[in-house]
């Protein structure tokens, strides 16, 4: 062992041998294994003052073995830089003098022009020795806050003057340990981004996501607080203006509210300029009592058959046409219904006419819809124009005619008033170059305009749903040209127009002011007299028209809770009324609000109709399956059923009433209610009948002993149980025993047993009084 040991002392040390370029180490692992590295070896700088060695020692020093050429070339290359270096200092020199001191430039000329060639080297030679000897120890700092990039190398972990420098995951968890410490620390609050101020446009109502996408926030902020507020809701709900407004100023927003009826505000457009202003077309209403001629009229005028296409010989719609007179302009009629159930019709005509012809028949004179016509006109300021129709008939009177509507305000130009009166025969067509120039010479003095260039807006005249076509629009354009491919917004229906035809049936581009034409490309049918405007973008469209139909929603909500608020306080000492509930189906929208307005006005004892549905368009599924939950009657008018809604009315025994003039309806639905009602009966007593003693069988079974005091008793009459004089029940007679047996019939003065139907309470004393009930016609 101690020689062991002694050997081991003797074995040389593992040290690093230096060599010139490169330095090995020798690397062991376990087990005994070991390998040599090489490494590079770097010199250590050092920043101390060196002297500087001149270049003719530095030659002879590094290099002994050159020759006398090469030394002399070496020489002359020194020389060329000393003189080199001369000329910089002094181009320094006099760069900086001038930006010192410009005023002094010429005196440093005159200076430098004296100083000789000779004192210009001596002096740069006297600065650069003084910058040899002169210079000031720079220290360089050890770069520690220089990340490191790469990975560490040996000769870099080897070399003592770089020091270990942190690493960029040490850097990392260092920060994430400071926002660690920081949110620890419930003093230290997080520092907010300062908001920008930004104004918030509030409606009546809006939705808590809605409020919180304009508000650029997370939903749970704001519920979070309205829950501060005392308000719970969830992100879909709907909230009032005035939270809404207490949530935007929580966040430091400034709100705004608007109204959601803003949405409509700048749909009419702007007023038009008088230089934008050219005559337009005038807009006649033919008006006057059901079967005085209008339509007769119109026809006489057009050259055209219309009266042999409605139904019954009377018009039930509005019909627009245009006319060439023979100046060359054109004029546009409108006709309208004489029925009493069309006022709302003739009502619309008189608003958007300039001018109204009054037709008044000659042999019938002014009658109720006359009269009508005339407060329509009034009240639309219109100028009337009375056409004395049927002139030619054996019984004619024009002038009680005239007498009849002074009357009524109509003062003619020949008793000193300012009406035009034309007689005139649609038979004979006498009188009718007359009426064209009268309502020429009208038009004349109105002086009508309009702008054809702005965007179109005007009336809807009709509406209906044709199949294969859809929704068919009849208008009229009041203001700006009518375009294909254009936005319109009528009511609460909104599209684009695919398509627009005259009163012809012929394909047109465009419609100018004061003309009629159908549409084609709405999503339903709008009510008539609704106003339409053409808007420039599809999404104001929808906006505009989904307001419009949460107001009619809203309204007839409301109408309904209000009828049932009032029903419940009147019904205490009043009869309940019985409804009549009925689907009405039309043509057009106008046909179908003269139908309902009609059948409201009915009123048969205590029966009213009830309207469930009313529509456009023919009779479908959804129409059957709602008269069939309901009891209902269907009112088609001008209009089928499909072949599902035949079938389905089958099958659920639905009634579906088909008519072609609305009178023919009116009449049926009332017959319809009278049949409906309960029949009465007369009473007539046959005969009086005291109880004497009351005969118990068992608790549910009790035989009354009586005396027939007065005419007689049958075992089918009906019996009235008085008590004290009181009726106390009402009730028929189930078996009638004289000594046991059956008996049809017991005569006054006569005893007998009786059991009634559903009555057991008997005692003595009451009376039974004996009637026959007997129904009338």
């Amino acid at each position: 062992m101690t020689e062991d040991k002694q050997e081991n002392n003797k074995r040389p040390r593992l040290e690093l041998k230096k060599t010139f370029d490169l330095g090995k180490i020798k690397q062991n692992f376990s087990h005994g294994r070991s390998r040599s590295v090489s490494v590079e070896v770097k010199k250590k700088r050092s920043f101390s003052n060196i002297p500087k060695k001149t270049d003719q020692e530095d030659l002879e020093g590094k290099n002994q073995t050159l020759t006398k050429e090469d030394s002399e070339v070496i020489n002359k290359q020194i020389k060329d830089s000393e003189n080199d270096d001369l000329k910089e200092t002094k181009e320094k020199e006099t760069n900086l003098n001038k930006f010192k001191n410009p005023e002094t430039k010429d005196l440093k000329k005159k200076t430098n022009n004296k100083i000789t060639s000779q004192d210009k080297s001596d002096s740069a030679k006297e600065e650069k020795n003084s910058k040899l000897t002169n210079f000031k120890l720079i220290k360089v700092p050890k770069k520690q806050n220089e990340r490191r990039k790469g990975k560490l190398t040996i000769s870099e972990a080897l070399d003592e003057n770089n020091e270990k420098v942190r690493s960029l995951a040490a850097v990392k968890r260092a920060r994430e340990k400071a926002k660690l410490r920081l949110t620890q620390k419930p003093e230290i609050k997080e520092i907010q981004k300062e908001k920008k101020k930004r104004e918030i446009i509030i409606p009546d109502f809006i939705a808590v996501n809605d409020l919180g996408s304009r508000l650029a926030e997370k939903n749970s902020d704001i519920i979070k607080i309205l829950m501060k507020l005392g308000v719970m809701a969830t992100i879909n709900q709907t909230i009032d203006g005035d939270t809404a407004e207490l949530v935007v100023m929580e966040f430091g927003h400034v709100p705004k509210r608007v109204s959601e009826s803003d949405v409509e505000i700048g749909l009419s457009g702007e007023v038009d300029d008088e230089s934008d202003l050219v005559l337009r077309s005038p807009v006649v209403t033919v008006m006057g009592h059901v079967d005085h001629g209008k339509t007769s009229l119109l026809d006489a005028i057009r050259k055209q058959k219309v009266t042999q296409t409605e139904a019954g010989g009377i018009t039930q719609h509005i019909g627009a046409y245009r006319l060439e007179n023979s100046k060359k302009s054109s004029i546009t009629f409108l006709d309208t219904p004489g029925h009493a159930a069309f006022s709302q019709m003739r009502a619309r005509g008189s608003n958007v006419t300039d001018i109204i012809i009054l037709v008044v028949a000659a042999d019938d004179s002014v009658k109720d819809q006359t009269v009508e016509a005339i407060s329509h006109a009034k009240a639309a300021k219109c100028p009337i124009i009375v056409a004395i129709n049927k002139i030619d008939a054996p019984n004619s009177n024009p002038a009680k005619v005239e007498s009849d509507l002074m009357n009524h305000g109509i003062v003619s130009e020949k008793m000193g008033g300012d009406v035009l009166m034309v007689e005139v025969s649609a038979k004979t067509k006498v009188g009718l170059d007359k009426l064209m120039e009268a309502i020429t010479l009208q038009s004349e003095l109105l002086e009508l305009k309009s702008n054809p260039s702005r965007d179109a807006c005007g009336t809807v005249i009709e509406s209906k749903i044709e199949t294969g076509r859809g929704p068919v629009i009849s208008v009229l354009v009041q203001k700006g040209t009518l375009k294909v491919g254009d936005i319109v917004i009528a009511g609460k229906e909104w599209g684009k127009v695919r398509a627009l035809s005259n009163d012809q049936g012929e394909r047109i581009n465009e419609a100018l002011p004061s003309y009629p034409v159908e549409i084609l490309g709405l999503s339903g049918a709008p009510s008539s007299g609704d106003e339409f405007v053409v808007v420039d973008s599809e999404s104001r469209a929808r906006e505009v028209t989904q307001y419009r139909d949460r107001m009619i929603r809203m309204r007839q909500s409301s109408s309904v809770k209000r009828g049932t608020v009032e029903q419940m306080l009147s019904s205490a000492n009043q009869t309940e009324d019985k409804d009549f509930p009925v689907i009405i189906k039309a043509d057009v929208h106008g046909s179908k609000e003269a139908i309902e307005q009609s059948l409201r006005k009915i009123q048969v004892e205590n029966f009213k109709v009830k309207i469930l549905h009313s529509g456009v368009g023919e009779i479908n599924e959804s129409d059957v399956s709602l008269a069939s939950a309901s009891n209902g009657l269907i009112l088609g008018f001008n209009v089928r059923s499909n072949v599902q809604a035949k079938n389905l009315s089958k099958r659920d025994n639905v009634i579906i009433k088909y008519f072609s003039i609305i009178y023919e309806v009116i009449d049926d639905v009332e017959k319809s209610m009278k049949s409906c009602l309960e029949p009465e009966f007369r009473e007539d007593i046959i005969g009086k009948v005291k109880i004497k003693k009351v005969f118990r069988i068992s608790k549910s079974l009790s035989i009354a002993g009586c005396e027939v005091l007065e005419g007689k008793v049958t075992n089918n009459c009906d019996i009235k149980v008085l008590r004290d004089d009181e009726k106390i029940f009402q009730t028929s007679i189930e078996s009638l025993k004289r000594e046991k047996n059956e008996v049809k019939e017991v005569n006054s003065g006569t005893e007998c047993g009786i059991k009634l139907r559903n009555y057991n309470d008997f005692k003595e004393n009451d009376i039974l009084q004996c009637f026959l009930s007997i129904k009338l016609s």
